[in-house]
């Protein structure tokens, strides 16, 4: 987008559920004043979609890769996201 506004869908892969993920991911973007959502995957990752400044999104998406303190990230996939993505940031 030309407003310098970034929109990516990010699939965390490794053990990543039930370790607080979902919570620490809301919490980190709230921080960030990203706007999206974030969700456990049938298959055992974590997908999340994130909207916001192209910095604030790069941020959070180094940020993934680490995850919160009993997280082991694995890997971290990135796309471009076109759907459209509401204010806030909820856990799905």
């Amino acid at each position: 987008m030309g407003d310098g506004t970034r929109t990516v869908r990010v699939v965390v892969r490794g053990r990543v559920q039930m370790v607080w993920f979902r919570a620490w991911t809301q919490q980190r973007a709230g921080e960030l004043g990203l706007s999206g959502w974030v969700r456990n995957c049938d298959d055992g990752s974590v997908e999340a979609v994130f909207r916001g400044s192209s910095e604030r999104v790069d941020q959070m998406i180094e940020a993934c890769h680490d995850g919160p303190p009993m997280a082991e990230v694995e890997a971290v996939d990135v796309t471009d996201h076109t759907d459209r993505v509401g204010d806030g940031f909820a856990v799905r």
